[in-house]
C-alpha cells in the first residue's frame, strides 16, 4: 500500500493570532479559521503558564464537541511544560503530574502523537531569551553559566524525564516526540540521536522541523536520513537559513524537493503539520503554503490528504 502524507495545521498559527499561551476562551475560534482553511487535521497545545493546560483540560468536552462539528481530527497535542527539565526536584514533579494529565488529554482526543521539547537549560541571560513570548525569531543570546551549574545533571534530568514520559504515554498507547527547537537542550538532530540512544525506548521519536533546523545549519535531506524511521511527525515552514523565521513554503531557501525525496525513501507516512507564524497574513500564508505541498507533493509521485 502506498504511503499517504497528510497535510495538517500546527497550533503556531492559533499563537500568531491569538497570543501565546492561546486563551482557552479563543480556542473555538481558532478552530473554526483552520477549518475554513479546508484542515481536516490539527493540533492543540495546552502550557502550564497562566493554568493554561488545566483550564483545556475542564473544556475538553466542548472543545472535543466542536472539533466533530467542524470535521476536525486533533492528530497531536502539545503541552509545555518547561517544569520537566528543571533542576529542582519538586518542581519537576509538578511537570510530571501535568504530563499525566496531558497523556489524558492527547488520549481523549484520539491524537496520533503527544509532543514535548526540551526546553531552555537554566542559563542566565543577559538580554533577549529563547522563546520567553515563543515567537522571538533572529534574537542573540548572551549568557552567564552559574558556577554550581552541571552540564552532567541536567543531561541526566532530562534523560529520565523522556524516560518517564515516554512510558506514561505507552500505557496510553502514545508515542512521544520531541522537536529539537533553536537554543533548547536538545537543538539539532545529533542531539536528538545521542538523547534517544540514552533512553532507548521504541516509542521515543522525532518532531522534524524544517524551520529550527535549517536556520541551525543542518543538511535537511540528511537530517531525514539520519533520523529515518524514527520521524513521527513533520512541521514545515521556512526561512533564509540565516534566521529563525517561520515563513510560508517556498519563500525561504529550504531544499523541499530534497526533504520530501528522503521522507519518500523512508517512506514516511505521517502528519506534514504547517508551521508557518508571526507573519503580516496568516491566512494567506497558510493558503500559499497549502498551494505549495498540493504543487510539489503529486511531482514527486506522493499521495497526500488534506
Amino acid at each position: 500500500m502506498a504511503e499517504v502524507m497528510k497535510i495538517s495545521c500546527c497550533w503556531l498559527y492559533a499563537i500568531s493570532k491569538y497570543g501565546y499561551p492561546v486563551p482557552v476562551k479563543d480556542i473555538p475560534t481558532a478552530l473554526g479559521e483552520m477549518a475554513n482553511l479546508g484542515f481536516r487535521y490539527v493540533e492543540l497545545e495546552g502550557a502550564s503558564e497562566g493554568d493554561n493546560l488545566l483550564q483545556l483540560y475542564e473544556k475538553r468536552q466542548e472543545i472535543k464537541s466542536l472539533c466533530e462539528d467542524l470535521g476536525l481530527q486533533v492528530i497531536n497535542f502539545c503541552p509545555v511544560l518547561p517544569e520537566l527539565v528543571s533542576l529542582d526536584e519538586a518542581v519537576r514533579q509538578r511537570g510530571y503530574d501535568l504530563f499525566k494529565r496531558a497523556v489524558e488529554l492527547a488520549n481523549f482526543f484520539q491524537c496520533a502523537t503527544i509532543q514535548i521539547d526540551s526546553y531552555t537549560p537554566p542559563l542566565k541571560f543577559i538580554g533577549d531569551q529563547p522563546y520567553k513570548e515563543m515567537l522571538d525569531y533572529g534574537i542573540e543570546f548572551r549568557v552567564e553559566v552559574d558556577p554550581s551549574f552541571r552540564w552532567e545533571e541536567q543531561w541526566q534530568v532530562l534523560v529520565n524525564t523522556i524516560k518517564y514520559c515516554t512510558q506514561e504515554a505507552r500505557q496510553a498507547d502514545l508515542p512521544l516526540c520531541l522537536e529539537p527547537r533553536v537554543g533548547e537542550i536538545i537543538s539539532n538532530t545529533d542531539a536528538l540521536l545521542r538523547l534517544m540512544d540514552h533512553v532507548n525506548e521504541e516509542t521515543f521519536g522525532a518532531v522534524l522541523d524544517t524551520a529550527h533546523q535549517h536556520a541551525q545549519k543542518e543538511i535537511l535531506p540528511l537530517s531525514v536520513e539520519k533520523l529515518g524511521s524514527k520521524i513521527m511527525y513533520l512541521h514545515v515552514a521556512d526561512n533564509d537559513g540565516k534566521v529563525n523565521e517561520h515563513l510560508a513554503l517556498g519563500e525561504g531557501t529550504v531544499d523541499w524537493e530534497g526533504v520530501f525525496k528522503a521522507l519518500k525513501k523512508h517512506h514516511f507516512s505521517g502528519y506534514v503539520a504547517i508551521d508557518v507564524g508571526r507573519l503580516p497574513n496568516m491566512d494567506e500564508a497558510m493558503r500559499r503554503s497549502i498551494a505549495f505541498l498540493k504543487d510539489l507533493l503529486p511531482k514527486l509521485g506522493i499521495a497526500y490528504e488534506i
